[in-house]
């Protein structure tokens, strides 16, 4: 395997094996966690960012600004990915994330949230409207992550409501246990086995590498 090879793993797989870690441990926790759209968003971004960088970011480098700007021309690339990144979090419509968390456990505190946040609130199955606060949403379950995310079901949503909506459940939701998914044993399995293998490869020959990061580089 050339060494420029091993560089390249090591970065396009680094950030993954964090975010495969991170995300294990969540589920392996006894508490529900929740985190905006938005913040999900992002963090799956950043888990990606390595993929970025060895694959679109490399492939339409332009090697005369690589030459006069060295390794600041991977600093504004990634700038750029970060502002593209932003922009679409931007533009997403609100939605909330509960990890660890089934919908029958997370339906009763819910519904005890939304009638101390709004009492016109309407329930139609698994779609909930807060009119007070200007909230249209629906529950979506995804059992593999055991996680439920609340998505905004029209265009006129109002992001003060949303914040409210948020900050009651997360106040609910600290005084709730659940159990641990075992779907988190495997993420954090499979971040340990990628971690180990970027170690391997950085390992093998590190003069090697940092003589093809220096090239990466342009130095």
């Amino acid at each position: 395997m050339p060494l420029m090879d091993s560089l390249h793993i090591a970065i396009a797989l680094a950030p993954l094996a964090t975010y495969l870690l991170v995300l294990g441990m969540m589920n392996l926790s006894s508490r529900p966690l929740i985190t905006t759209g938005g913040r999900d968003a992002a963090a799956l971004a950043i888990a990606v960012s390595g993929l970025v960088v060895v694959g679109p970011m490399e492939l339409f480098l332009i090697e005369e600004a690589a030459v006069s700007y060295g390794g600041w021309v991977w600093a504004m690339m990634l700038a750029a990915y970060a502002l593209l990144v932003i922009l679409i979090i931007l533009l997403m419509r609100p939605r909330l994330v509960v990890y660890n968390i089934t919908l029958d456990q997370l339906r009763p505190l819910l519904a005890d949230v939304v009638a101390r946040l709004d009492g016109e609130a309407r329930w139609a199955g698994e779609s909930l409207v807060l009119p007070q606060l200007g909230v249209q949403l629906y529950l979506e379950v995804a059992p593999l992550l055991k996680n439920v995310q609340l998505v905004s079901s029209g265009p006129q949503q109002s992001m003060n409501g949303w914040r409210q909506l948020e900050t009651a459940l997360a106040t609910s939701l600290r005084r709730a246990k659940t159990s641990p998914n075992p779907a988190g044993g495997s993420l954090v399995t499979f971040g340990i086995l990628i971690a180990a293998a970027i170690t391997y490869v950085l390992a093998r020959d590190p003069s090697g590498v940092m003589q093809a990061l220096n090239e990466m580089l342009r130095r």
